[in-house]
């Protein structure tokens, strides 16, 4: 082999190795987290939280085996605003790991890690340059490295349970759980990346040339409540587990010794490429736009190509959020047009192989992120106005306050350089200390919502709830059933008993309710049992099946072992309506629209259904009346609604379609409808992976009709619609409603069309009459001199126009300020109405220093108002349009 391994090379070694170890390999989870405690996926190990938790090790469509090795992409923003400026932060890492579960413990561990990265075979890397750490009190970690591997004692340092012990600190601190020692690995990097010593280290616990690569944890206790005198209590568990990860970027960077991971086989091309398009040479670490850019790119593709779409809330937000960041360092870099988008193939290039998800979704994640491209740097002209408008009303010599900034970085995306530096042109300083304090305050904020620590990964009720077997569910069947009351749990304890006017969760052994997933809302309705009742107010579970019903006791009192009948409210069959409903959307959106719809997220309630999916345009009036008209054609049908439970494989053959990115069972539930409805030349057909409740047959639905379309982020539409009583609701109020407006227009509900018509053929009329009415007015006032005795005067080395006019405003305002610069020979013309203010200025002006923008604040100022602009124009509202005119004088 020539030349060191490539990032794909060294991600199929380390598989490689560990498939050689017994491991079975499995691919990458989404980095739609598995569970709803993170937004992202941030842990090699955290789609194993079942694993970890006792359940099977079987792998739907891999096998079964307590042996797993994966490379999992992680994404982790709390941090972010460090991703660029250090040599070790990035937002989408690949994460190394393998893992045991009940099987190999530390001995295995550490020897299969020392050979994987000393073998001349594997990555072959000195084993004198070779570090480690362990907790201050495992010897047993310290025998295997000093006496079975061979490394050196003075090699390897001791550090306590906030350095070394996974979670940080847990024997004093906790939370209560499985937790354990760990024991990382370094690589020390040579002279060249710093004179410090691994003694330093010992110290400082930071260093450029002692590189952490690896991290080997141990879960081998169960912590408890200390004792009385606050002595930690940490208890063997039953069974040990491993987790280690080590970072693919981290390792790439070692072995093929370059300064940090942006110089590395995936980042260099990109890097390159920005330079190329930017004219900006890369100049190392002081290249921080560079480095956010590439960086940024390749989590923001990696993401949405997982099936996230650019929105207001949740992962949307945060993905916007990173790509409006690297947005605003491109525009640092002078890089005025959308240009992003153009980075994505290099992306796929390097990592489409090992992500064959980002190959097959490439075309839609440049169309998305050149969609948000083009709308932030609309946004970002609108903020240059903003600050503009702030810095004119500072004046010379004032200070932009820090909350300021940072409500512009955090609103129009502005960086604080960026701010500084169009400050600097109007002679205004940044308050940083209050900008920093404003940052600070929202990363923590952000923090507390992506945080990775075991209470946050395994959820503050699984000590209540473990040990209950999953809740067997009838409801597909029946709305009433009978079961038995297994516990009892609130605030993440178990009850010993329910009163009258109380609320927990309720475990049965059997349940109707319908436990919320897949779009569909969790049922609702009531618990009897003798002597008491309760009213269910929502139904969830947990990963293992246990059903969680939120209910209220109205009367009597409620015990574990109590027998109880359960009964559905009548709700349900109005959410079956929409969800089968959902089905046929879904079917009749694939066959208008192309295949290329996919469902990104949904809602089925009793009242409606909303329905997201990727889709670059609005639908037309046509093709949603296309869309409605096959759903109408299938419910008229009456076909039977049919499901089954089958291997997945069958479920695939027969043409099921799944969605992306949901983790399935061996077996899954195919709900089918029985008949096809045609559609240019073929024939439409529904049938879907889904555990939801559905209708018996088509006709049960009802009536049907789409009551929106909306863009809901970059490349995805919301349909909402209504199915059944609550469609014929919304018809009747909408014809009602058509019909009233008739009345108040005096026609009928067919004229009603021909009579808006006609109303705003007048409105247009009246408007451009008044438009006349106001340009003749600004004239006669300007013909007349406005009352200015002498319009044009030598102010600062301009020549200055100025008037007062009344009754003006808006375009014409405008437009009476070109006509005076024109007419006048003047540098600068100042026009003051009654509640507005214009200052152009000539390109001859501009040239020479002159700022429209500059000089409206400070007039604008003067008469109690706000403003700013560019510097040929800007505009302002006032109150004092003689107090404006009067300050002319001092504005120079």
């Amino acid at each position: 082999m020539t030349g060191p391994l490539t990032t794909a090379e060294i991600r199929e070694n380390y598989l490689r190795f560990f498939e050689s170890k017994g491991h079975l390999r499995l691919p990458s989870h989404s980095l739609i987290a598995p569970d709803p405690t993170t937004l992202f996926t941030v842990a090699g190990m955290q789609p194993f939280k079942p694993q970890f938790m006792g359940a099977p090790a079987k792998f739907p469509g891999y096998g079964e085996s307590k042996r797993v090795t994966t490379v999992q992409k992680c994404l982790r923003v709390g941090d972010i605003e460090n991703v660029g400026r250090t040599l070790r932060h990035c937002s989408l890492l690949e994460m190394l790991g393998n893992f045991s579960f009940g099987d190999y413990f530390k001995r295995e561990t550490l020897t299969w890690a020392w050979e994987f990265l000393t073998s001349p075979q594997w990555m072959g890397l000195d084993p004198e340059r070779l570090y480690a750490t362990i907790y201050e009190e495992d010897e047993e970690a310290f025998h295997i490295w000093t006496q079975e591997i061979g490394l050196p004692a003075e090699r390897i340092l001791r550090f306590g349970a906030d350095e070394n012990f996974w979670p940080a600190n847990a024997p004093k601190e906790g939370p209560n759980g499985p937790c354990g020692p760990c024991s990382e690995i370094f690589y020390d990097r040579g002279p060249a990346y710093g004179d410090d010593t691994w003694a330093d280290y010992a110290q400082t616990r930071e260093s450029t040339r002692f590189l952490e690569i690896w991290n080997c944890v141990f879960p081998q206790y169960d912590r408890q409540d200390p004792l009385p005198d606050g002595t930690p209590v940490l208890r063997d568990l039953p069974f040990k587990n491993i987790d280690t990860g080590m970072g693919l970027e981290r390792i790439a960077t070692v072995v093929q010794d370059v300064y940090d991971f942006y110089e590395n086989d995936v980042f260099a091309p990109l890097i390159a490429r920005i330079a190329e398009l930017s004219g900006q040479p890369y100049e190392g670490p002081q290249s921080v736009s560079h480095r956010v850019v590439a960086e940024h790119v390749r989590s923001v593709s990696m993401v949405i190509a997982d099936g996230v779409a650019l929105g207001n809330t949740g992962r949307g937000y945060v993905i916007r959020k990173i790509l409006r960041r690297a947005s605003r360092h491109a525009y640092l870099l002078g890089l005025r047009e959308p240009t992003l988008h153009t980075l994505v193939p290099l992306v796929v290039e390097k990592m489409g192989d090992a992500y064959p998800e980002l190959r097959a979704e490439q075309e839609r994640v440049q169309a998305a992120i050149r969609a948000e491209e083009e709308r932030f740097l609309k946004t970002l002209e609108g903020g240059i106005q903003r600050l503009g408008g702030l810095l004119a009303g500072l004046g010379e010599g004032g200070t932009l306050r820090g909350e300021d900034a940072f409500l512009l970085y955090d609103t129009y995306g502005f960086p604080l350089d960026l701010t500084k530096e169009i400050a600097e042109e109007y002679g205004v300083s940044v308050d940083e200390a209050g900008y920093a304090e404003s940052l600070e305050h929202a990363q923590n904020l952000a923090r507390a919502g992506s945080k990775y620590g075991k209470s946050e990964l395994f959820g503050s009720s699984q000590e209540a709830l473990s040990g209950l077997p999953a809740t067997e569910f009838v409801g597909y069947d029946a709305l009433e059933a009978e079961g038995e009351v297994l516990a009892l749990v609130a605030g993440g304890e178990r009850l010993a008993h329910l009163p009258a006017g109380s609320e927990a969760m309720v475990v049965l052994s059997r349940s109707p309710f319908y436990a919320e997933g897949g779009g569909e809302v969790g049922d609702t309705g009531r618990l009897e049992w003798e002597g008491g009742s309760g009213q269910v107010r929502d139904t969830r579970k947990t990963p293992a099946g246990v059903f969680l019903h939120d209910v209220l006791v109205e009367a009597g009192e409620l015990r574990p072992g109590a027998r109880v009948r359960g009964v559905v409210s009548s709700e349900r069959r109005a959410t079956e309506r929409h969800h089968t409903a959902t089905h046929l959307l879904h079917a009749a959106l694939r066959a208008v629209l192309g295949p290329g719809v996919r469902q990104a997220g949904s809602l089925v309630a009793p009242d409606r259904l909303r329905f997201d999916f990727t889709h670059g345009a609005a639908l037309t009036g046509e093709e949603l009346a296309q869309v409605e008209a096959l759903v109408s054609r299938w419910v008229s049908a009456n076909f039977p609604v049919t499901w089954q439970e089958m291997p997945i494989e069958a479920a695939k053959a027969a043409g099921a379609t799944a969605l992306f990115g949901e983790k399935y069972g061996d077996t899954v539930r195919v709900v089918s409808v029985e008949g096809g409805v045609p559609y240019g030349g073929t024939t439409v057909t529904s049938k879907e992976l889904c555990g939801g409740a559905h209708v018996r047959r088509t006709g049960d639905i009802g009536a049907f009709v789409v009551v929106s379309d909306e863009n809901v982020a970059a490349g995805v539409r919301r349909i909402e619609a209504l199915a059944g009583e609550a469609a014929t609701a919304w018809v009747r109020g909408r014809l009602e409603a058509a019909s009233r407006v008739a009345g108040l227009l005096n026609t009928g509900v067919d004229g009603l069309e021909a009579r808006v018509q006609g109303l705003q053929a007048q409105l247009k009329a009246a408007g451009q009459e008044a438009a006349q009415l106001r340009r003749q007015l600004a004239e006669a006032q300007m013909g007349g001199g406005g009352g200015a005795g002498q319009p044009v005067r030598e102010l600062g080395g301009f020549r200055v126009a100025a008037l007062r006019l009344s009754g003006i405003e808006g375009n014409e305002l405008r437009g009476a300020a070109d006509r005076l610069l024109d007419s006048s020979g003047a540098d600068l013309a100042v026009i003051a109405s009654d509640r507005g203010l214009v200052v152009k200025a000539t390109k001859d002006a501009v040239a020479r220093g002159a700022h429209a923008g500059q000089l409206v604040g400070k007039l604008a100022a003067a008469a109690g108002g706000k403003g700013g602009g560019r510097p040929d124009m800007a505009q302002a509202g006032i109150r004092d349009p003689q107090a404006a005119l009067e300050a002319l004088e001092g504005a120079f």
